[in-house]
């Protein structure tokens, strides 16, 4: 996604606007949701020369795909996101180190938009995404999606009080043992 600008020159106020399409790139999201490789972004940007260098801004419109962080139910949306981010020149005064490092420069009258706008796109998607606030999402023993069925549940006996279960009567009757012959003998 690299960009000429050399047509802007270094002339303060000189603007012009950019309307394409492009491919998105590899890796253009988080684990669960992102935006497929080699889907068209839809970019309405525009360009303006300032005194510091190239003051890109806009929207970048972005098909996003992914599954429900609950019941893993598919997700397809456009996501509309706003960018503004300043490429200094490439013999602009520099600043702090640690500032300079999330400075974009222009190189050889080229500035490259694929950091800037999967920083814009990336950071507007859930890290979580749901299909709905209220989504309910799968049962933990089973699976079974819960919005589909309102009533499931399980019994479950606690593990620790597994053995108190034979206490009660009708427990007790069907986990008997049969008497044996030493029992019997013991009996005598």
């Amino acid at each position: 996604m690299a960009i000429n600008v050399r047509d802007l020159g270094r002339s303060p106020g000189t603007m012009r606007t950019l309307h394409e399409h492009v491919p998105a790139p590899k890796d253009f999201g988080v684990a669960l949701i992102g935006v497929p490789e080699g889907s068209d972004l839809e970019l309405d940007l525009r360009l303006e020369a300032v005194h510091e260098g190239i003051l890109v801004s806009g929207v970048v419109i972005a098909p996003v795909k992914g599954e429900c962080g609950r019941c893993l139910k598919p997700l397809a949306y456009d996501q509309e996101v706003d960018v503004q981010e300043l490429f200094y020149y490439e013999d602009a005064e520099s600043f702090e180190e640690e500032d300079e490092e999330e400075q974009h420069r222009i190189e050889r009258d080229v500035i490259d938009l694929e950091p800037v706008l999967r920083d814009a796109v990336v950071l507007t998607m859930p890290f979580q995404p749901v299909c709905r606030e209220d989504c309910e999402g799968l049962c933990s023993e089973c699976g079974a999606r819960l919005e589909e069925d309102p009533g499931h549940h399980h019994e479950a006996v606690d593990p620790r009080w597994a053995a108190l279960a034979g206490l009660t009567g009708t427990a007790a009757e069907d986990t008997a043992a049969p008497s044996t012959e030493s029992d019997e003998r013991e009996e005598s």
